[in-house]
């Protein structure tokens, strides 16, 4: 069970791994734009490419869904990147429900992991493969492998790395629940963290804030939905950032060249180095090329 794209190395290595996937579950095609023609997902048309059976669901509570799940006979049901299940779901399958989860559970339970563990300043990160319960994110832990982060590393690279991690994570959890043999570890649920969805109002800026904060809110919201300030009236994205030097003399928010890089003032004296920037209107390019062609205030209001 799975719809973005996130999910969909798990489904290629789960199909070569000798277990048999009996169907594919995933959200029904989505409308791209006024008038547009319907897509599937990304996880329904790889699972297509494969020659495997899929069902497509839009309300999860449908009792015809659940006898064709029901039908399908399974021993487990896998979830990856997919939707919160109703216990009449979770109850069908005898050996029980395992998710994929991008974090070292219980740190960062929710819909956007891999952006808070970066938001946060983390630099560690990895993947948990668990038994699904009713409370969201809260099963007992049957394996998990971490990973480092770089400390310029923004979410697509880290998302991207985690898509195979997980994977291998996961054909190996299926190996063990096959086996037979393997030890549960109940989570520390003191220790847990949130990590709830992201809008593109939570990406706005402030650049009051510590030059550091700033640098890892921009790398943590990149590239969706984009961490973003307004410059000249105009949106103003930030993809790529470092931590720039400090006794700039810049006020937070002030744009300025030095030494042959873009700095942007932050809070307590701090400067960020804007890398990689895109006005609306524009095409993405590195911050310095975009300051020489321009002409405006120079100031962003986060």
């Amino acid at each position: 069970m799975g719809s973005p794209d996130f999910a969909v190395p798990s489904l290629e290595r789960l199909q070569v791994s000798g277990h048999e996937i009996v169907a594919v579950v995933s959200n029904v095609d989505k409308r791209r734009g006024r008038g547009g023609d319907a897509s599937p997902t990304p996880v329904k048309r790889r699972a297509l490419e494969l020659d495997l059976p899929v069902i497509e669901v839009e309300n999860l509570d449908d009792p015809g869904f659940h006898e064709r799940l029901r039908a399908k006979g399974a021993d487990l049901f896998v979830v990856v990147a997919f939707r919160i299940l109703p216990d009449a779901v979770l109850d069908i399958p005898p050996k029980g429900t395992v998710n994929l989860h991008a974090s070292l559970l219980p740190r960062y339970r929710g819909a956007a992991p891999i952006h808070w563990a970066v938001i946060n300043g983390e630099e560690e990160t990895g993947c948990t493969v668990f038994f699904v319960q009713s409370e969201v994110d809260t099963g007992q832990i049957l394996l998990q492998r971490s990973t480092p982060i770089g400390p310029e590393e923004i979410t697509g690279d880290l998302y991207a790395r985690l898509k195979g991690l997980g994977a291998d994570l996961l054909a190996e959890g299926l190996d063990l629940i096959a086996s037979g043999d393997y030890t549960l570890r109940d989570q520390d649920h003191g220790m847990a963290t949130a990590a709830p969805k992201l809008f593109p109002e939570d990406a706005r800026l402030d650049f009051s804030r510590p030059a550091l904060e700033v640098h890892n809110r921009i790398r943590g919201l990149s590239p969706v939905p984009g961490a973003w300030a307004e410059l000249d009236d105009l949106k103003f994205t930030i993809y790529r950032s470092r931590v720039g030097p400090d006794g700039t003399g810049l006020a937070p928010g002030r744009l300025d060249e030095r030494n042959g890089s873009l700095l942007t003032g932050c809070g307590k004296g701090g400067s960020v180095e804007l890398v990689q920037v895109q006005l609306a209107g524009k095409k993405r390019m590195a911050g310095m090329d975009f300051f020489r062609g321009y002409h405006g205030t120079g100031v962003l209001h986060g």
